[in-house]
């Protein structure tokens, strides 16, 4: 594995790179919005997610894509990396009798990632608001969020304030804030 570094801004060139995640780039640019890259390879353990994060200097939210029983809604929970995902507590604020986790297929469909770089910048390709927001208040207490570019393969750091005031409005996203206890 090469060396990890932390690097201001889109890839000087765009060889090898997708074009979902240009198209992150290019949104981001658009917006003015300041982010910092780290390329590394897949994110396949602990070790690797950890030496990312310590490079970005922010952790990494855990990124869920869900749906209900029917599979008719779905669901993008952004929460702390280090908070335990319990899926009653979720269902219970959301008035949804069960969550389970949606399909790669719908997840291509909807926000045209693959299962690994799940994100909020996928709701840039959501045009008809199929996916609702959900984002565990936690996540507010941060001044960075650490993200996906619709790829595993780089990963993003970029100021929360300018994911929910800039980057969500754009995009016609609201986040609906739910509190995810530790214990139950």
């Amino acid at each position: 594995m090469s060396e990890l570094m932390l690097v201001k801004g889109r890839p000087i060139t765009r060889e090898y790179r997708f074009p979902e995640e240009l198209a992150c780039y290019d949104l981001l640019d658009e917006l003015n919005v300041a982010y910092y890259r780290v390329d590394h390879e897949p994110a396949e353990n602990m070790e690797l997610c950890r030496k990312i994060d310590e490079v970005m200097g922010a952790s990494m939210c855990k990124n869920l894509f869900l749906c209900n029983r029917q599979m008719t809604d779905h669901y993008l929970l952004m929460m702390p990396a280090d908070k335990p995902f319990k899926t009653k507590l979720l269902s219970k604020q959301l008035g949804v009798a069960r969550l389970s986790f949606a399909s790669a297929e719908k997840m291509q469909e909807y926000l045209c990632i693959k299962p690994g770089a799940v994100s909020v910048m996928g709701l840039m390709n959501d045009k008809e608001s199929n996916v609702r927001l959900i984002v565990d208040k936690d996540l507010l207490k941060c001044e960075y969020i650490g993200c996906h570019p619709c790829v595993c393969t780089s990963s993003l750091r970029i100021k929360t304030s300018d994911i929910f005031d800039v980057l969500l409005p754009r995009i016609s996203h609201s986040a609906t804030f739910i509190e995810l206890e530790e214990t139950e």
